[in-house]
């Protein structure tokens, strides 16, 4: 039976996730003007990380945004590689061309009842010389900041995916600051998705530092455990192939894995008044469809009975719940994640 429920955390609200709820869980009312609402969302991966759009056969067409949207979707992610499109020191000014072509997706977004997050991905460079390039990175911000500072509520930005390698926490903590502080200077209440550093993880959610007069402010965790199960066959991780075969059969010990790391971002939250996001969870394709479906279903649904709204990693790509020679839906992979 379909339900919706909505969870409060101290004046920001989580809206509308519309099934698979846990038993025995009661509506919270939303406060009068939310600050905050976000539901189940598509990550468009690999489609703005390269340097020309489509390098990765993940070009962005302008069916796809109705095609998410019809399936009951709310939200997509859109990770940018903004280094990419940069002139040098000192301006770094985004290239005019691109910034017209992440215009036409957030215009897409609008256009089908869509809310966005703008997310800054793949820069090898700030994670590996954080000093010599944090002028850059705040440099861009300010400069999608303006540029959209007459943007509506429902484009949000994710300052910053994944932080890790030599920007590690004390560092990312302090560019969090100033990257906060360029970004507010356009527009105080636009939405911004932070996460913790080391790439994310829920056990570093007790190190991230944020400002408590922040009310626009939505915590995001990645989750992708076991990592031997869901990047099998991953190319770019050391171990990707010896892990081919592995499975998830949704035991009660690999389901408590799931709820306990879960039960410790939720337990964050509500000690912080933070709303969680879980911005990236997937299983890559070389694993069994089976397997697959059983671990993308127990993990939205968990995520949804903490309280947590979800964007899943990917749409049409290695970790694809869509097909985009087919022109389908992988319906186990779309069931598992907005069940009927």
């Amino acid at each position: 039976m379909k339900a919706i429920f909505t969870t409060l955390l101290a004046g920001c609200a989580l809206v509308g996730f519309a099934s698979g709820q846990s038993a025995g869980i009661s509506p919270i009312p939303a406060p009068t003007t939310p600050v905050i609402q976000i539901g189940r969302g598509m990550n468009l991966g690999s489609m703005l990380e390269e340097s020309r759009d489509g390098d990765w056969n993940a070009a962005i067409h302008e069916d796809y945004f109705p095609i998410i949207r019809q399936a009951g979707f709310t939200l997509i992610r859109v990770p940018i590689s903004w280094t990419q499109h940069v002139s040098p020191a000192p301006d770094y000014a985004i290239d005019p061309a691109f910034l017209s072509r992440v215009d036409w997706v957030v215009a897409q977004a609008q256009k089908n009842d869509l809310q966005a997050i703008l997310d800054y991905h793949n820069d090898g460079a700030l994670m590996y010389d954080p000093a010599a390039n944090a002028d850059r990175f705040i440099a861009i911000w300010k400069q999608v900041a303006e540029h959209y500072k007459n943007a509506p509520s429902s484009i949000l930005f994710e300052l910053l995916n994944e932080p890790n390698k030599k920007l590690d926490v004390p560092q990312w903590n302090d560019l969090l600051e100033r990257a906060l502080a360029a970004v507010r200077a356009t527009k105080p209440a636009r939405p911004l998705v932070n996460g913790p550093g080391r790439s994310n993880r829920i056990d570093q959610l007790q190190n991230l530092v944020l400002p408590d007069g922040d009310s626009h402010l939505l915590v995001t965790v990645h989750f992708y455990d076991p990592m031997s199960f869901t990047h099998q066959g991953a190319q770019w991780v050391k171990d990707g192939d010896a892990w081919l075969g592995n499975t998830w059969k949704g035991t009660d010990a690999e389901k408590l894995a799931v709820t306990a790391a879960f039960d410790k971002a939720a337990e964050w939250g509500r000690a912080h008044h933070r709303p969680i996001f879980l911005g990236e969870f997937g299983a890559y394709h070389m694993g069994d469809i089976d397997s697959r479906t059983r671990w993308i279903s127990f993990v939205a649904r968990t995520a949804e009975s903490h309280g947590f709204s979800w964007a899943y990693w990917e749409f049409s790509h290695g970790f694809g719940v869509y097909d985009p020679e087919a022109h389908a839906w992988r319906e186990p992979l779309l069931e598992a994640l907005m069940p009927k």
